[in-house]
């Protein structure tokens, strides 16, 4: 298993990195990174887009969930059926988020694998293709202040905030009231929701920052771009649903 790990993931990009490497002027590892991360996000892209249509049509639909769970609040199967077929008629895959994670996690922790442990002892000659050429100076300074296979606070800082903004656009907003709710309060279920939500969103970016400080500044670049790139799909995802729930409501108000 590790083997084929090694032969179809980690040696692809460890390869594609030193390839980016030697082809960038005064060979940075830095700008190799963001390449390279861009490289992985774009072919991912595919994939992810999906992911993030499907949050986005689920938050457009909320106040029709939120119906069929007022109507249907004494029959929980009814209510599943009835939530599934709005899915459907939307062509909603609430299960997709599950396939993307579980598809991205193997290209991450090759990553991770690379800048963690694969470039501490210098290039790994004996991991090259025979048509990737080693690198003679690698500079792993970056902006000419950050060292790359150092700690860096800052940067770890930045990969914390930049995973903030990338789940506040992700994650769905709070809970409308249902009818059962008295007095404007949120039920039971409602506010665990809420503040699973709230918790994970602040919870999340604090582990990010932790350990891109504590692996170190590579890491650190890696989850800034990438979550950079994430946050970038995530608003242009959210102005094309807008454009088309605005045509909605448009073509429905003409009806009228």
């Amino acid at each position: 298993m590790i083997n084929i790990f090694n032969t179809v993931l980690y040696e692809p990009l460890y390869n594609t990195l030193v390839f980016f490497i030697t082809m960038i002027p005064g060979e940075s590892l830095g700008l190799a990174i963001i390449l390279l991360t861009v490289l992985v996000k774009t072919i991912l892209l595919p994939l992810t887009h999906k992911q993030t249509s499907s949050q986005r049509k689920m938050k457009t639909v909320e106040p029709e969930i939120q119906k069929i769970k007022d109507k249907h609040k004494n029959n929980k199967q009814e209510q599943a059926k009835k939530t599934m077929e709005l899915y459907q008629k939307h062509g909603i895959n609430p299960f997709s988020g599950c396939v993307v994670v579980l598809i991205q996690l193997p290209v991450i922790l090759a990553l991770y694998r690379i800048f963690f442990k694969g470039l501490e002892a210098g290039i790994n000659a004996d991991l090259l293709y025979s048509f990737i050429t080693i690198p003679t100076n690698i500079s792993t300074m970056f902006l000419g202040y950050f060292d790359l296979l150092e700690k860096s606070l800052i940067l770890a800082f930045l990969a914390g905030v930049t995973q903030f903004f990338q789940m506040k656009l992700a994650m769905p907003g709070a809970p409308q009231k249902s009818k059962e709710s008295k007095k404007g309060e949120l039920s039971f279920q409602e506010e665990f929701t809420k503040n699973m939500s709230t918790q994970f969103k602040y919870i999340m970016p604090g582990i990010v920052f932790f350990f891109a400080w504590s692996i170190s500044a590579a890491v650190a670049l890696y989850w800034t771009v990438s979550n950079v790139f994430s946050i970038a799909h995530e608003l242009v995802v959210k102005h094309k649903a807008e454009e088309l729930i605005n045509k909605k409501d448009e073509h429905e108000s003409r009806e009228d």
